[in-house]
């Protein structure tokens, strides 16, 4: 069976990625940031997977947490999203025998804010500019997403002008809800869609009106993660854009969805929530990674039942 480069295996979505290769066989190498995070994903593996699985120590290709607080957008959010992708890409040059990169980029790189269309799809692309990056804060992060999935669309001419022997392939989710199988330190190192999951059965909202949606799209982190192993498995995905999404949501409908599959929860949730679901949503179109990937999406029930249960086992 092939082997696998994972960066970044201590994160939730790579957590999941890594349990699904080595159980079909893949041997693996996941980069991290210390040697202590290495071990809890070694002590994580079932004993029969840990032979195939170890971990290469890296320092980061960009600035932790550099989408909460930043002064300088260039230097710390947009560069740092290039210079990670050129990077890595460049690097893969140097390993001939690497076939396929699996990119994961972001919703943030085909959101459209100003003027949606009223079907989003791996066609659409985020029209933010470079200058418009630079604006505020929210805007330097899609234009960061944007940045990182360029090298799919041509503009860093990679691709183009070096002719690799890999392809390459983007895998583009919304939301990210799932259950946790990775170590946390705390509850707070929770993905930032989880988060809000966290907050609604601890009962910050109990009192206190929800906060905005925002995005009224969301993907299971489980077929997310399939997503991107069967990416690197069917060959008609390579040089393909993936937009890996199961369908909508919003806050209002994970407090209903709790109220029915974590009855026991009641007397933490909200009352009477305000949905801003709006009527005239955006759609989606999912058909590629259905058709191509093999995705059958969990519907948002089933995700938020899965995600609550994990997250109470861990004290939540």
């Amino acid at each position: 069976m092939a082997k696998v480069l994972l960066a970044g295996g201590s994160g939730l979505i790579a957590a999941h990625i890594l349990r699904i290769l080595l159980e079909r066989g893949y041997t693996v190498i996941t980069t991290v940031r210390s040697q202590e995070k290495g071990d809890h994903i070694i002590k994580a593996q079932p004993e029969s997977l840990k032979p195939k699985l170890s971990y290469a120590t890296v320092g980061d290709i960009a600035q932790r947490d550099a989408f909460n607080a930043f002064d300088d957008p260039i230097l710390d959010v947009l560069q740092p999203a290039i210079n990670g992708t050129v990077g890595i890409l460049k690097a893969i040059e140097y390993a001939p025998q690497a076939k396929r990169v699996v990119i994961t980029s972001s919703f943030a790189a085909i959101v459209n804010t100003e003027s949606p269309p009223k079907v989003y799809d791996e066609s659409s692309w985020n029209p933010i500019t470079w200058d418009e990056s630079l604006s505020d804060k929210s805007k330097t992060y899609r234009g960061s997403k944007v940045s990182n999935d360029v090298c799919r669309k041509g503009g860093m001419g990679i691709l183009d002008k070096e002719k690799p022997s890999f392809d390459v392939t983007t895998i583009n989710p919304p939301l990210v809800y799932g259950p946790v199988t990775h170590h946390l330190e705390n509850l707070d190192r929770l993905n930032t869609s989880n988060l809000i999951i966290r907050d609604i059965i601890q009962g910050k909202y109990k009192d206190n009106p929800l906060p905005p949606t925002g995005t009224f799209l969301f993907t299971d982190v489980r077929d997310l993660t399939l997503a991107h192993v069967r990416a690197i498995e069917v060959p008609e995905a390579g040089g393909k854009r993936f937009f890996v999404v199961a369908g909508h949501g919003s806050h209002k409908q994970i407090v209903d969805g709790l109220r029915k599959t974590h009855p026991g929860l009641s007397s933490r949730l909200p009352e009477n929530p305000q949905d801003d679901f709006p009527t005239d949503v955006y759609g989606y179109d999912n058909s590629r990674a259905r058709e191509i990937l093999g995705i059958d999406f969990k519907p948002l029930q089933d995700c938020i039942k899965d995600t609550a249960t994990s997250l109470l086992g861990l004290g939540a």
